[in-house]
């Protein structure tokens, strides 16, 4: 058997009870992530481990993409006992406003090891280009 002293956890688990919000599947839960820019990609790395890949959603609407994935307890059974559950279960969700400059019509999500990560493309007006000039062969003065 597992034991653990926390008095903070304590003390939220019984302010839980108390306020009716004790239902780890009432309340949503926020997943930590990492966004970087890697050349001509922007990646976004979200943590999610122990969530099934057939639970996880990913839309994108407008410029808001919203990542919702769900954790579903042990499946009981008559050999089963929990003895200590510290694991937030329940449905977990993240929205990010992206930016013009990326091309949602191409956005690629894989998942390992616990870590799904999406890749957004910079799109192609986004990307820094050179600029010609022309050059005129031929110059008149106008006058007045």
């Amino acid at each position: 058997m597992l034991m653990r002293t926390d008095p903070f956890r304590e003390l939220d688990r019984i302010t839980q009870q108390l306020l009716g919000t004790s239902g780890t599947w009432s309340r949503p839960s926020a997943m930590p992530m990492d966004a970087y820019r890697q050349g001509d990609e922007y990646v976004m790395a979200l943590d999610l481990p122990g969530v099934d890949p057939d639970a996880i959603d990913i839309d994108v609407e407008r410029n808001m993409l919203t990542v919702r994935a769900e954790r579903r307890p042990v499946t009981k059974s008559d050999d089963v006992q929990m003895e200590l559950s510290e694991r937030p279960l329940g449905v977990f969700s993240r929205q990010v406003m992206l930016a013009d400059t990326l091309d949602t019509e191409h956005i690629k999500a894989d998942y390992d090891a616990g870590v799904l990560t999406v890749r957004i493309p910079i799109a192609e007006r986004a990307k820094p280009r050179k600029i010609s000039i022309g050059r005129g062969s031929t110059r008149k003065e106008i006058s007045g």
